[in-house]
Parts: structure tokens; sequence; C-alpha cells
């Protein structure tokens, strides 16, 4: 199925653009303009409508694609504010920095750590050796209930993994001027956070030659997904 039908402007810039969003903390405006440097004349709200269809088209290729997670989940949640309304942006990451999934909710009760485990599961295909998290009782319910059979711990600092992760999508929220809603929150998360999956290179691990031949393959895999 040819995704790009009845769009006038080529899937390259057409993809050029939403990689730009997801992956720099840029504005649809900033796009904008650096498209037009290059002679490409597009609207703001033109490529906002790309970022909307065509990253979540992206996001579920990619995630169809991931090589698996770890087996150790680091897992946090942090207060966001959607029209003045509290909720909470629970998240998990492997030991390698992968982003196993976010999840946006109202609340952060026994129910809904359940809920986000039972995502969680399913994303890994299985259950984790070991998950870390603070001392919210939430997650001892879930975790007696769902994965009993993994290590859980809540030592101090050893979660730090994972609050350090939430620092990206918070430049970016504030970058946004804030969330407008779950749902459009919940759609630039996903996407956000597949696209850092795909190129999480840790480029401070590994010399420069080994790098450039990761990031050859990550773009070579972010052109399968945008094909």
């Amino acid at each position: 199925m040819n995704i790009y039908k009845r769009h006038r402007f080529p899937p390259d810039i057409i993809s050029y653009a939403v990689w730009l969003y997801h992956r720099f903390n840029l504005s649809h405006r900033d796009i904008e303009d650096l498209l037009a440097e290059r002679g490409i004349t597009v609207s703001r709200e033109a490529i906002r409508l790309w970022c909307i269809k065509f990253g979540a088209i992206y996001t579920r290729r990619l995630k169809r694609k991931h090589r698996g997670y770890g087996d150790t989940f680091y897992i946090d949640e942090v207060f966001v504010k959607i029209n003045g309304i509290q909720h909470y942006l629970w998240r998990a990451v492997d030991q390698d920095g992968e982003v196993v999934d976010v999840f946006l909710q109202a609340r952060r009760d026994g129910a809904t750590a359940k809920r986000f485990f039972k995502r969680l599961l399913r994303s890994n295909g299985g259950e984790p050796r070991k998950i870390v998290t603070d001392k919210l009782r939430s997650y001892g319910v879930a975790h007696r209930e769902l994965i009993p059979e993994a290590i859980h711990s809540t030592e101090l600092y050893e979660n730090n993994r994972v609050e350090q992760s939430h620092e990206a999508t918070q430049a970016r929220e504030r970058g946004m001027r804030k969330f407008k809603s779950i749902r459009q929150a919940q759609r630039f998360l996903d996407a956000h956070a597949a696209v850092h999956n795909l190129f999480n290179l840790g480029r401070h691990l590994v010399r420069a030659e080994h790098y450039r031949n990761l990031r050859i393959s990550a773009f070579t895999e972010w052109g399968r997904a945008v094909a």
C-alpha cells in the first residue's frame, strides 16, 4: 500500500520532516524554515499533519522491527499537566537505555500500575528478570499480581537511569509549550520513543568508526520504515 498517495510532496521530504521533529528539539516552524532554506516551500500546518499521520505509521513499523529489550526494566512516573489537570507519565527503560514503553494516565494507583505492567509484558513478549522502581506502593501491587517471579528492587539511586530518561521528553514538552491533550501527548511520546530507540547508539561508549557504522545501520532501518 502506498501511504504517500495523494500527497503533493515526495516521500523523502515528508519522512525527513517527520524525522527532524521527533529526533531533535525542533518546532514545526523550525522545520518549515529548514526546508525553506533548501528551496522547499511547505507550511508548518502541513508539517504538523505529516507528523500526526506518518509519525504513527513509522512508529508501528519501527516497533515491529525492534530487536527486543533487555531483561531489566527501570520504571518511574513523573507529573505532567495537560490543560491545567495533573496527569502521570509512566516510563520504563531497559539496562541499555531503550524505552520499553511510555504511558500517560490520570492516576498512579494499583489499577493503573497493573495496566502499565500489562503493556510492558506485551511490548517485551514476556516477563523481565528484574524490575527497578521507587517505593510507590502501586508498583508492589502490580508486581505481586502480574510478575511475582521477577526480582523487584527499590534501592535508593538505582532508578536514576529512568529518571534521567525523562529529561529529553520534558525538554520537548517545554518546547511544545505543554501537551494539549492526552491523545496528542501519547501519540507524540510513542513516536519520540521509537525514534530515540533507533538512534540510541551509545556514542560515548564506542569508537568513532564503530559509531559511524551503527549510525549507517540506523539510517538504513529508518529508510525501510519510511519506504
